[in-house]
């Protein structure tokens, strides 16, 4: 048969895949138990840990609130931006040679794609995780974030991690 298997999805693209997807699931179930079963709106903060708490908050911006005053036409911008990474990432991750780089790959782009649902769906990415801790008297506080965040600094960390600790790169002839 003509093309058969020149279209297969490889082994390590499949897992980048599956994480991917199961990063998105985590995600956006998290959010829509914080948003709607849990109330955490009307709760406002709830005391989970010395160092912990859950707090809403809607990031109309980009990590770290960057750009959080763009308006509509820059939210469109910022999703558009968005979708035209997850696409290059995708692509990435289909590509990547490494076992690592797939997973890293897969939980950025679960990660993004997480965030820019929230964006298209409520305007604003839903935050609710708080990390602080007191020092001297005076609370310091870490900026709020969700589990696409977390999935998307340790996809970073780990494409960080074997880029310059994995397998050399095999070089073309």
């Amino acid at each position: 048969m003509e093309g058969t298997g020149s279209h297969r999805v490889s082994p390590a693209a499949r897992t980048g895949l599956i994480v991917a997807a199961t990063t998105l699931i985590l995600d956006q179930a998290t959010k829509l138990w914080l948003l709607h079963s849990f109330d955490l709106g009307r709760r406002g903060l709830v005391k989970v840990l010395p160092f912990f708490d859950l707090i809403l908050a809607w990031n109309t911006g980009i990590s770290y609130g960057m750009f959080s005053d763009s308006g509509p036409t820059g939210q469109i911008l910022l999703l558009g931006f968005k979708i035209v990474a997850v696409i290059a990432l995708t692509v990435w991750m289909v590509r990547a040679h490494t076992r690592v780089a797939t997973i890293a790959l897969g939980l950025i782009v679960g990660g993004a794609i997480g965030n820019a649902i929230d964006r298209f769906a409520y305007g604003a990415v839903v935050d609710f995780a708080l990390l602080h801790a007191e020092i001297g008297g005076k609370t310091y506080n870490w900026y709020v974030f969700n589990l696409a965040d977390v999935a998307i600094v340790a996809g970073v960390a780990a494409l960080l991690y074997d880029s310059f600790f994995g397998a050399p790169a095999v070089k073309a002839p």
